[in-house]
């Protein structure tokens, strides 16, 4: 009996090791926990940045990060043209930039975002590509900070008490108002029972309110503005790091060989947009052309991100099976783009680099600047 269940534990384990193994990312050093990342909060050495836009910022941030939109890394002018491609932004205008968010070089640079990944991801190639030492991306952006943050945890506690507690006291405004209303006299006995509802609420939520107030104060996510210190940032041109993307010249020769040699060419061009972009049914800021790159693959953001259990990545595991089932596959020369080349293509390529992958750029231009060029080829 022993031995059966010595065997019995070694076969557990090994199972239970390989599943540990396959869901395990090969590059470790792109994420950090929120876990990790909580206890980073206020650290004056670190800097979260959230890549989603102003008025989500605004609704609600990790206190004391600041807004970058990952929609407005990319710059270009009204023809989609980007100056110094394939940077997202000229070097002076990026350290202008850079500096104006209170970043320093010496700072960890945490990008987030609600949770699903692209926005983040579009931060962190940003920095990345501008040779920023130490940058990270939280998991599980914002939600995950609150789903641990026990001060959240009795924040939400009290406004579902005050939720509950408004439609008890509107119920019985509401019946008192209707009968006001049909001039119906209700007897005296509920009339009275139901004032006093009203007045024991109203009391009830003025107590919760100022308790919500104070509960308000310590939580780690909040809303408003930041206010920010500008600090000098210094991008060394011998510190840029190019390998994570490619300009419109670097594409149009994948593109070439693909449409030359179909599913033997050594590229793939990832669309990671939704398909009434890529049909050219749907046109976004001021691209001239609907459609889509020739030959490329068309995998969306969204089956790269965990969405249903809010992390901004699938396993290790389903990513590979993600990937695999569109022949993206390690020995091949990976480019992803969406609009802006900094959102849903970082999203495909962080993916890729989670497993190990080597060989993957995001096109930085992507549609914005592929959209206005006359001169290169599309497909609806």
């Amino acid at each position: 009996m022993n031995r059966v269940l010595k065997t019995l534990c070694v076969v557990v384990t090994l199972a239970v090791t390989s599943l540990t193994a396959n869901n395990s990312y090969k590059d470790n050093n792109i994420l950090i926990s929120a876990e990790e990342a909580i206890k980073l909060i206020g650290d004056p050495k670190v800097m979260f940045v959230s890549g989603d836009n102003e008025d989500v910022f605004k609704l609600g941030h990790i206190k004391g990060s600041v807004e970058m939109y990952a929609h407005h890394l990319h710059h270009s002018n009204i023809m989609g043209e980007m100056h110094c491609e394939p940077l997202f932004r000229c070097l002076d205008d990026a350290e202008q930039y850079i500096g104006s968010k209170g970043i320093s070089n010496d700072m960890t640079v945490i990008a987030y975002d609600d949770f699903k990944g692209p926005n983040a991801t579009g931060v962190y190639m940003f920095f990345k590509s501008y040779g920023h030492k130490n940058v990270k991306i939280l998991n599980g952006g914002r939600a995950a900070i609150m789903a641990i943050d026990p001060a959240q945890t009795k924040y939400d506690a009290i406004k579902a008490e005050l939720k509950k507690e408004k439609k008890i006291g509107k119920k019985a405004s509401k019946k008192l108002k209707k009968a006001k209303k049909a001039n119906l006299t209700l007897p005296a006995a509920e009339t009275k029972s139901l004032n006093a509802i009203v007045k024991e609420s109203k009391s009830k939520q003025k107590e919760m309110k100022s308790r919500l107030k104070t509960a308000e104060k310590p939580l780690l996510v909040v809303a408003g503005d930041t206010h920010i210190t500008a600090k000098k940032y210094h991008i060394n041109k011998k510190d840029l790091d190019l390998n994570n993307i490619a300009g419109s010249e670097e594409v149009k020769m994948a593109m070439e060989d693909i449409l030359k040699n179909g599913d033997k060419s050594e590229y793939v061009i990832v669309d990671t947009r939704g398909m009434a972009e890529i049909i050219g049914q749907r046109k976004m800021d001021n691209v001239a052309r609907g459609g889509h790159i020739p030959g490329a693959t068309l995998l969306e953001w969204k089956k790269v991100s965990d969405i249903d259990n809010k992390k901004s990545f699938k396993s290790a595991a389903e990513l590979d099976k993600v990937f695999k089932s569109y022949n993206i596959t390690p020995d091949k020369k990976i480019y992803a783009y969406c609009h802006v080349g900094a959102g849903r293509s970082s999203e495909i390529i962080v993916g890729l680099q989670l497993l190990g992958y080597k060989n993957v750029k995001v096109y930085t231009g992507s549609w914005d600047t592929w959209g206005n060029a006359m001169s290169l080829p599309i497909e609806r």
